[in-house]
């Protein structure tokens, strides 16, 4: 008898998608952005379909972005528990939907959309239901992501994500950034926030300057827009190319990572976070959604190679 059977891939399905010279390939789990090339230049770093996204690669961050302290929030007069999902700094980091199966519900040529049933679990009280779309076209890739509160009770609620532009082979050293965003979230050493500044020094990069000598894993708020409405992340890099994330007024947060300090994944990339709330939101109350029952909220961000 053969026993044999097809191993699948740590990342599930892959749902390629294609326009003109852009491809993308957007996984079942995590409805992440794998693989991102326009002209077969990589505009986000990859992973293989034989692994499990090594840094949150392209992920979406639901119910809440970034970290919380302790894994602990309370609502409606209940302390509730999360586990801890960063050990070293005592926090849950990056939401629930990061490791999950999302279901593709709709599907075309240079379009995907993917939909997680969140249930009610241990430290999140609620239900709620995602559908994440992917849609390549003339400004690249467009990622739109609606929420919708199926149980009852006010949910809290923030949504972010993760990608990782790329330097097209380059050492980030030799690349350049610039955030349109006026004020920047001071940090303890959990990276937990503890007030925000007007911009200054190496936190103000609201005009393009080189990445040599930053080390940053920080958060922007009050985003700098252009006419169509639209705050961006751009990566300048040797090659005369930029991979840029832009948001647009449905998110008002950016965080910005270049991975000194993640172990075997040194300045990799940048990582140009959009997020509607920064870290620890379900305890501060900044920028919080409460999502009450039959509520949706939905946000709108993409990625392009200038």
């Amino acid at each position: 008898m053969n026993t044999s059977q097809t191993i699948p891939a740590p990342s599930g399905v892959q749902h390629r998608i294609s326009s003109g010279d852009q491809r993308a390939t957007i996984t079942e789990v995590g409805a992440m952005i794998r693989e991102y090339t326009v002209g077969g230049r990589e505009v986000l770093v990859p992973f293989a379909e034989d692994e499990h996204a090594p840094v949150y690669n392209g992920a979406v961050l639901v119910p809440w972005p970034n970290r919380l302290r302790d894994g602990v929030y309370t609502v409606d007069g209940e302390e509730q528990q999360l586990a801890i999902s960063e050990p070293s700094r005592g926090t849950a980091l990056h939401g629930l939907a990061c490791w999950q199966r999302w279901t593709a519900v709709e599907t075309a040529d240079d379009a995907v959309t993917l939909e997680l049933a969140l249930p009610a679990q241990k430290g999140w009280p609620f239900q709620v239901v995602t559908r994440a779309t992917y849609a390549l076209g003339p400004d690249g890739l467009t990622i739109t992501v609606r929420t919708r509160n199926v149980g009852a009770g006010t949910a809290p609620y923030g949504v972010g994500f993760h990608p990782w532009l790329s330097t097209g082979g380059a050492d980030l050293d030799e690349c350049t950034v610039r955030v349109d965003a006026a004020t920047h979230v001071t940090v303890d050493d959990r990276l937990l926030p503890t007030g925000t500044e007007p911009v200054q020094g190496d936190y103000d990069l609201r005009e393009t300057r080189p990445l040599r000598g930053l080390d940053l894993d920080d958060a922007w708020t009050d985003p700098v827009r252009d006419a169509d409405g639209r705050a961006w992340i751009r990566l300048g890099c040797p090659d005369g190319r930029t991979p840029a994330v832009w948001m647009d007024e449905s998110m008002d947060c950016f965080q910005v990572c270049t991975a000194d300090h993640i172990a075997q994944h040194e300045r990799m990339g940048l990582a140009a976070e959009p997020m509607s709330c920064y870290a620890d939101a379900f305890n501060s109350g900044d920028r919080l959604v409460r999502l009450a029952a039959g509520d949706e909220h939905e946000v709108r961000w993409g990625i392009t190679l200038l």
